[in-house]
């Protein structure tokens, strides 16, 4: 559906057979990104807005062969299961605190997913030296920001009109904290040198080290460090605490399903033991609940956007040069002709089945598809299937008191990642101690 919003013509998608339509046959056209007021002001030069082009190719294949490559996923497994280890041990604190009523889970998973990005991205000084909680207050800005509507986006030959309204002014202030809180990052690092590195060897080290690599063939520049650096903790953080959120939440509502699941991982991992990576390739039914809850919940619900670069036509229509395209992936992942019972959690519909969501299953688009693909999925399904796991091997989980399944509030709060509209509050019943 083509629609009209102020100067601009917007192509909404949402079916699986015009998604790969976008993604897939015309994937080549459809691969820029459209100039967005907020977006345009805050990044610096990255891979999720830049435009389609060489730059773009180029900061693509760093960001993925030094951050998100399956290797690289690899090499953070102490971190993580580190990192994994004390969210576990500050939830059973918080059980034992708790007389029996229930705790809050969404901060927890918001810290614990601040924390890991910190590590892997910046190197664990950044924790000792407090950056931590700065870093947690610029991603929910921004995110903020971000869900705004900007009448400039509507309207881009009348940018005096977006002053009237004062989005601007906060998004160049949003752009001058990250800024220093980037630099200063990047400086300590610079000051730090590789003779004073500790064991972790993070994102922005090795960023550093390629300035100087000739087979690098675009020019490692500051701004485009901070871009990577912001882009890492922009998609890595928001994203991956709401898929827990969501998949603990479905799972409390289907008890059938958390006891199914219980007893998979309590059968594969014996005693008090923390689950580790290698057991997590034994866990279907686990990969089969993640894939479930990102069906039903993609944390981006309608993608990033995108922008066609040349004139096309698709199914007899014609959809011009410059349209913006919106693809609801949220409404996809709901489409009666491709699910069964769509409206309902049913993880076993993926056992035995080959639909996947690393871009060719068109009706599973969580983390969309073709060149814009987002290169952050074997990093955030590692850790969502990795904590997960956890949360239900060392712990019993129950709605509040008196609460029933059909009374528990899966409702949504809107903005650009959908998140619960209600923090995520549950009872601990056992806890299994861990070593």
């Amino acid at each position: 559906m083509i629609i009209q919003l102020g100067e601009v013509p917007w192509l909404i998608v949402s079916s699986s057979d015009m998604a790969c339509a976008i993604m897939r046959t015309h994937d080549s056209i459809f691969a820029s990104r459209p100039s967005i007021v907020v977006t345009d002001i805050i990044r610096f030069e990255d891979v999720a807005f830049e435009p389609y082009g060489e730059d773009w190719r180029q900061l693509k294949r760093i960001f993925t062969t030094h951050l998100m490559s399956n290797k690289m996923v690899g090499s953070y497994k102490t971190v993580r299961e580190g990192e994994i280890n004390t969210l576990v041990r500050k939830i059973s604190n918080h059980a034992s605190l708790s007389n029996g009523g229930p705790i809050d889970l969404t901060s927890p998973f918001f810290s614990f997913m601040t924390s890991l990005i910190c590590r892997v991205v910046c190197g664990k000084f950044v924790l000792e030296e407090g950056r931590y909680h700065a870093f947690r207050e610029m991603v929910e800005e921004t995110f903020r920001l971000a869900s705004r509507f900007s009448i400039g986006d509507l309207f881009p030959s009348m940018p005096w009109m977006e002053t009237l309204i004062g989005l601007s002014r906060r998004a160049n202030r949003n752009r001058e904290k990250w800024d220093r809180l980037l630099h200063e990052v990047i400086r300590v690092h610079i000051q730090r040198g590789e003779s004073d590195r500790c064991q972790e060897i993070s994102f922005v080290d090795m960023l550093l080290s390629l300035r100087n690599d000739a087979t690098i063939n675009v020019e490692l520049t500051t701004d485009r460090i901070k871009g990577l650096v912001g882009d890492a903790f922009a998609a890595g953080i928001d994203t991956t605490y709401i898929t827990l959120d969501w998949a603990m939440s479905e799972l409390l509502r289907n008890p059938k399903e958390m006891k199914k699941l219980q007893e998979e991982v309590r059968g594969i991992v014996k005693h008090n033991n923390m689950v580790t990576s290698e057991e997590l390739t034994k866990m279907y039914y686990l990969r089969a609940v993640i894939k479930e809850t990102l069906r039903l919940h993609p944390p981006l619900p309608l993608l990033l956007p995108r922008e066609s670069m040349e004139e096309c036509e698709i199914n007899g229509f014609t959809i011009p040069k410059g349209t913006k395209v919106i693809i609801n992936a949220w409404a996809i992942g709901r489409e009666a002709k491709s699910w069964e019972a769509a409206e309902e959690f049913m993880p076993e519909r993926f056992i035995n089945s080959q639909v996947e969501y690393k871009g060719n299953s068109f009706h599973l688009i969580p983390f969309g598809a073709g060149r814009r693909i987002c290169p952050g999925i074997a990093f955030a399904t590692a850790t969502s299937e990795l904590v997960l796991a956890n949360l239900v091997h060392h712990f019993d989980w129950e709605l509040p008191e008196g609460m029933t399944t059909d009374e528990f509030d899966m409702s949504e709060s809107p903005g650009m990642s959908v998140h619960r509209k209600d923090r995520l509050r549950l009872v601990v019943k056992h806890v299994l101690a861990s070593n």
